[in-house]
């Protein structure tokens, strides 16, 4: 890398998105050789980081996380961005591609509180949450509890639990296991009962449509499993036009040469879920999501909207 121009990698600047672009560079340096002033690291701050007062449904939804990185790229301030692939929104600018993901991690939520699990909460206990789906899921599981707002970085949400300002709240496994919080958990939520966010654990990159030289060095940090997983998650949230303002959860796992899929779209109370599965050979990811994504658009009473 020493002969090359630096590749210069935007992200932005929360702990966790720190820890995951510091996985990246520390990839493409065992790749590549080089050290670390070859892959420079340049901060965002993002839309989504600035606002913590409401929901990122009411200011724009997933983009909010992506249009300033996004912005750089194309201007060419930075080479590849590193994101939280359940981040990334359903269409990305023209100019703009996903270049792959590394290896996912355990996908699965996390369930957090002093000590109690979700099914032991007493009546009316509050969960914190800025996710619709989670909010939705626990009230399918418990109508019984308060959900509210919860913005912040990780470790704002965890201190939050601590100090009483609220019950319980769920987070992603994988961003804990990648900050050291792990042992933080109190339950590891089933992905049959709590399927993730379509994207979930999974670090995607993206770069400058046509910069092959940025593709061919990005090449071997990909992982070909995640790759079909996310393809088929992408593409289902694409048939229902899917973005943080409805419920909807999807996971795709890939065993050889055959991917699963199970998808969920809920209504905002939890009071319905329409569920959806599937089974196929990985090479067909995209063509395995988006039917299953028609399949739920025909069952809904009133499409998408109507669970809003």
């Amino acid at each position: 890398m020493t002969s090359s121009p630096p590749l210069r990698i935007g992200t932005r600047g929360s702990p966790l998105a720190l820890a995951q672009t510091h996985m990246v560079r520390d990839a493409l340096m065992r790749a590549h050789g080089g050290s670390e002033a070859d892959f420079p690291i340049e901060i965002i701050r993002t839309t989504g980081d600035q606002i913590q007062d409401r929901p990122l449904s009411e200011s724009g939804g997933k983009g909010l996380f992506t249009k300033e990185l996004d912005s750089a790229l194309i201007a060419g301030a930075i080479d590849l961005a590193v994101h939280s692939s359940k981040d990334l929104p359903t269409h990305l600018p023209s100019e703009i591609m996903i270049a792959g993901y590394l290896p996912r991690e355990d996908a699965r939520d996390a369930f957090i509180s002093r000590g109690l699990a979700l099914d032991a909460l007493p009546a009316g206990a509050v969960v914190g949450t800025a996710s619709l789906r989670r909010a939705a899921q626990v009230k399918r599981r418990r109508p019984d509890l308060v959900t509210t707002l919860l913005r912040g970085n990780v470790e704002t949400r965890l201190k939050k639990v601590e100090n009483g300002e609220i019950d319980a709240t769920l987070l992603a496994l994988a961003g804990l296991k990648r900050l050291g919080l792990a042992d933080r958990a109190t339950a590891l939520l089933p992905l049959e009962e709590f399927p993730p966010a379509c994207g979930q654990g999974a670090i995607g990159l993206t770069r400058r449509a046509g910069d092959d030289a940025t593709r061919d060095l990005l090449a071997p940090l990909f992982d070909e499993a995640t790759g079909f997983a996310l393809a088929a998650e992408r593409a289902f949230l694409a048939a229902l036009d899917g973005s943080c303002r409805t419920p909807i959860a999807g996971h795709a796992q890939v065993h050889g040469a055959e991917l699963s899929f199970l998808g969920e779209v809920l209504r905002a109370d939890g009071a319905e879920a329409y569920v959806v599965r599937r089974h196929g050979l990985a090479i067909d990811a995209a063509l395995i999501g988006a039917d299953a994504g028609k399949e739920i658009l025909l069952r809904l009473p009133h499409g998408v909207a109507g669970l809003m």
